[in-house]
């Protein structure tokens, strides 16, 4: 047998959003002989309390920023009506890999890119500097995974709308001068 394209699951064209099928006209809800439903009114649904663990007080003595993070994510979603889509695992994990992330980026900017090699003495890179790496890699597969249940099932186009990701990358670009 030779090759056959891809895998399934694995290849193709991306799905289209929501939103876009609508303005093209080709969802099911807009094709001929289906109306679409009338939009029901929806009640705001209260924040889940975010677990104490993302507001504790770390090594250093300074706070855990992940509610924060937590929370502005969570009001996104809602903005996009989509805060029952996305489980609190979820949004508790992309907020705990963003705040460490920031945590290390802290402790690169205070303590440098080098660290002494704890039995030769020799430099060497900070671990701080890798740690940072890994979170970061981290929170942005998170934040991609529910960024597409937002694109996925959000009647509104948000490709161009503010993020939490964008609050988190300006906390960490404005923290030197929050000093």
């Amino acid at each position: 047998m030779g090759n056959r394209g891809p895998q399934p699951g694995t290849g193709g064209r991306p799905r289209k959003p929501l939103a876009d099928k609508m303005t093209e006209g080709r969802s099911k809800y807009t094709s001929v002989g289906i109306p679409l439903p009338e939009p029901v009114e929806l009640e705001g649904a209260e924040m889940p309390p975010p677990h104490e663990f993302l507001s504790d007080e770390q090594k250093n003595g300074q706070e855990l920023v992940a509610n924060e993070i937590y929370k502005s994510t969570w009001e996104w979603l809602r903005k996009f009506r989509c805060e029952q889509m996305v489980t609190q695992q979820s949004l508790e994990q992309y907020a705990v890999a963003a705040a460490r992330w920031i945590q290390c980026e802290k402790a690169i900017s205070t303590f440098g890119f080098l660290a002494k090699h704890p039995t030769t003495g020799a430099p060497i890179t900070s671990p701080y500097v890798s740690m940072a790496r890994e979170y970061s890699k981290h929170a942005n597969a998170l934040w991609n995974q529910i960024y597409a249940v937002v694109r996925e099932n959000s009647s509104m186009d948000c490709s161009t709308s503010w993020t939490p990701a964008d609050d988190v990358m300006e906390r960490l670009l404005t923290m030197r001068r929050s000093k």
